[in-house]
């Protein structure tokens, strides 16, 4: 095989640099003889004319530190997406217990702030507990029995091992160990039937409390409008707001009055109407006649909106469906 004749001179020649740039780089490129290495044992690169960057361009430190905060929320939420998409595709039942677990964890977050800034605000204005809204007191009191719960979860998982275990009754028993957060829409609609069947347990005990003390009402007239509604709601007829209210006298003295009930009477958080079943116009119905009641009364009268709870809800199912 001939090879192409080349002097000696040309492969001792020395290095020949071959140019190529812009106005504010240069590319300088050495090769040997007529052959270009490009090699990185036979090349360099040399930029130049760094300095020539416009004044315009040029972006302070706090302005690149929030650009690339921003470039990397913007990654990770499209991350997230498609790790979100991967797993309600691919598997769904996971993703819907996943999707429930995490709405569960923000909401209870957004709970324990809100609880913060009530506590803030009770430290601030120097407002005690009985003094707050209804709506805060029911916050304060039910974030402390999530707290409560979460808490028990969590120092019955410290033994090693033992996560698994309370994945596991978590899983059997997720009435008594999750808190509402973390049920499935399914659940809620469930557990609140529970409770709400275990509350209404005690309405037929209250209406034959009621009934008993219609005998000690000295007035005759209330005596007998007494005894006519208990009747009334123990077969089944919803009271309309008119005949309770036709009672404020019977409640504001003895035997029903607020002074004389026990403790036991005045342990009532909720309305006692169990909501998850009944439509909107109908919970505005009822919720406008309870309105009527309690905006009617006076502080002596307190006992008939605490016996409300049981006379405006006991039926009301039953007689609208």
């Amino acid at each position: 095989m001939l090879m192409p004749f080349c002097h000696a001179s040309a492969w001792a020649a020395p290095l020949r640099p071959k140019s190529f740039g812009n106005r504010c780089q240069k590319l300088v490129f050495y090769s040997r003889g007529p052959r270009y290495e490009v090699a990185s044992a036979r090349s360099q690169i040399v930029l130049s004319d760094l300095p020539c960057r416009s004044s315009r361009l040029h972006l302070s430190p706090k302005a690149d530190v929030k650009n690339l905060i921003s470039y990397v929320v913007t990654k990770t939420r499209a991350i997230n997406g498609t790790y979100h998409r991967f797993l309600g595709r691919h598997f769904p039942r996971f993703y819907a217990l996943y999707t429930v677990f995490m709405k569960g964890i923000q909401m209870l977050w957004a709970d324990g702030k809100k609880a913060r800034r009530i506590k803030a605000n009770m430290w601030k204005h120097n407002v005690k507990f009985h003094q707050l809204s209804y709506r805060e007191m029911e916050h304060l009191r039910q974030f402390r029995r999530d707290i409560t719960k979460c808490l028990f979860v969590g120092i019955i998982s410290i033994p090693p091992f033992a996560n698994y275990l309370v994945f596991l009754l978590m899983y059997l028993f997720p009435r008594q160990l999750l808190v509402k957060h973390f049920w499935t829409p399914k659940q809620q609609i469930d557990f609140l039937d529970i409770y709400h069947s275990l509350r209404k347990q005690s309405h037929s005990e209250i209406i034959t409390h009621l009934e008993r003390a219609s005998a000690l009402v000295s007035d005759e007239r209330l005596r007998w409008h007494l005894t006519d509604l208990c009747t009334k709601v123990q077969n089944g007829v919803h009271p309309t707001a008119h005949d309770i209210l036709a009672l404020r006298e019977c409640f504001s003295t003895r035997p029903l009055g607020f002074s004389q009930l026990q403790a036991t009477h005045m342990a009532c958080y909720l309305r006692g109407l169990n909501s998850t079943h009944i439509a909107d116009d109908r919970c505005r119905t009822w919720l406008g006649e309870w309105l009527q009641i309690s905006c009617s009364l006076k502080e002596t009268e307190l006992s008939l909106l605490l016996h409300n709870v049981v006379l405006l809800s006991t039926n009301y199912l039953e007689t609208r469906r």
